[in-house]
């Protein structure tokens, strides 16, 4: 069986050397180095091209989510997994933005680790438990703010007017349901084309549907 071969980054000799000892208990993986800071961790990854780099978040000088940057860029088939002693939002989005395969708490069982560290060996990406929730939420918020900001050029009665267009509405009965007249309805219509981008109608439909308009009204 080939080992994992995994550096370890931490700039607490005390950590490095309890992860050091948990490791070697299983034949799969083998510290072949350690390192205290990132600027030694960039000169060892380069050297001895590992599988897993397992570092610290918080390194003292240039941050661990730099150096996983750096790593990920130079040698994107090598894994990195940050450890972190607390679940910071913004440090996990700064270290999936670096390039991290992995991101698990200090606090995470013997067991756990060794799971992750096999699983992002294995080319998967990995999240601690404690944190999962929150990346959700994040892309969730996200995912609302980008259907949101699809419809902010448009006037409150011009997202009336498009749920209408997206119901296959004609001009004549969207102005009765709106108590507009029809030539108004076909000027909104016109402005909404070509906020929008679009060309025609079926298009205007499909991006309001698209972009969930309703949930904006």
């Amino acid at each position: 069986m080939t080992k994992q071969r995994i550096i370890l980054v931490d700039d607490h000799e005390v950590v490095r050397l309890g992860l050091k000892s948990l490791l070697e208990r299983h034949p799969q993986f083998e510290v072949i180095s350690e390192a205290g800071s990132a600027k030694e961790a960039l000169e060892q990854v380069e050297r001895l091209l590992p599988d897993v780099v397992l570092m610290d978040i918080r390194l003292p000088g240039t941050s661990g989510i730099e150096a996983c940057e750096e790593i990920t860029k130079k040698f994107p088939d090598i894994r990195v997994i940050m450890l972190t002693s607390y679940a910071e939002d913004d440090m996990l989005f700064s270290a999936i933005r670096a390039g991290a395969s992995g991101y698990v708490l200090k606090q995470i069982g013997a067991d756990d680790l060794m799971k992750a560290i096999e699983a992002v060996g294995r080319g998967e990406a990995l999240l601690d438990p404690a944190v999962t929730q929150r990346v959700f939420q994040e892309v969730r918020r996200a995912v609302k703010e980008e259907e949101s900001s699809a419809f902010s050029t448009l006037s409150q009665q011009e997202k009336h007017v498009l749920v209408l267009v997206s119901e296959g509405r004609t001009n004549r009965e969207i102005a009765k349901a709106l108590f507009l007249g029809e030539g108004t309805v076909r000027n909104y219509v016109s402005s909404i084309l070509s906020k929008l981008g679009v060309s025609n109608r079926a298009e205007a439909a499909a991006y309001a549907v698209e972009h969930n308009l309703r949930d904006y009204l």
